[in-house]
């Protein structure tokens, strides 16, 4: 007996059109905001939204794990965007903030980042982008 089987077309995969999507979104942030990447301009956001943070906490709220969240900390220091201190209850732990530098970045840098959100939904009407953000948030 022949079993039914559906075929498999790539450009039909969430995962696929997810990369797509991203490899489109990151094009055009690197041509807008050059200085940092999008997950070093994550980073910035967060800790401009929330003030400083445990390096562990930053990595939770941006959605990196502890080694990625380690590496572009590191960077955004080396650019002296953010500090990080040991954290006086537990020296073990790094508190980041963010530097003066980091928040004149942020500052001069925010409606850009707002453009790069409208360029990337562009494609779709203001209710399709309402309901794709509401998706992409029930899948996260």
């Amino acid at each position: 007996m022949m079993e039914n089987r559906r075929k498999y077309v790539l450009d039909d995969q969430i995962g696929y059109l997810l990369r797509m999507v991203t490899q489109r979104h990151l094009a055009i942030f690197n041509d807008e905001i050059p200085e940092v990447t999008t997950t070093q301009f994550a980073v910035i956001a967060r800790l401009e939204e929330l003030g400083p943070l445990s390096q562990n906490l930053l990595g939770r709220e941006t959605a990196m794990d502890a080694a990625t969240v380690k590496g572009v900390v590191d960077r955004l220091a080396r650019q002296g965007l953010v500090a990080t201190t040991p954290d006086p209850e537990d020296r073990r732990r790094l508190t980041v903030t963010l530097t003066p530098e980091g928040a004149a970045l942020y500052g001069s840098r925010v409606a850009t980042a707002f453009e790069i959100s409208d360029k990337t939904l562009a494609p779709l009407s203001g209710a399709e982008r309402t309901v794709l953000i509401e998706l992409l948030t029930k899948l996260a």
